[in-house]
């Protein structure tokens, strides 16, 4: 299992608007092969920025299966407008 780890820096003010959006896109993920669940969160001490965790059952499903698929144009057309820099990724494999 691998875990996806991205810090979504938002444009102040647009929060709302990025959680109602993320409920849309959450669906398109779900629906990818690999996929194994999510969890969103919101910084208590800068609100602006979210914490999204993806585990997946191979980092290929991720880097090749969602990004590579046609429901990935749906993924950012919902969400990269609300990021402001652009969101850094890394994989993470659990140790313990």
């Amino acid at each position: 299992m691998i875990t996806e780890h991205a810090l979504l820096p938002v444009i102040p003010g647009r929060e709302e608007a990025f959680e109602a959006a993320f409920a849309q896109a959450r669906e398109i993920i779900a629906a990818m092969p690999g996929f194994g669940g999510l969890s969103l969160s919101r910084s208590i001490e800068s609100p602006s920025t979210y914490l999204l965790l993806v585990e997946w059952e191979r980092l290929e499903d991720h880097t090749e299966g969602f990004r590579g698929s046609a429901q990935y144009g749906r993924w950012r057309e919902l969400l990269h407008r609300f990021y402001e820099p652009f969101p850094v990724v890394e994989h993470y494999a659990r140790v313990l």
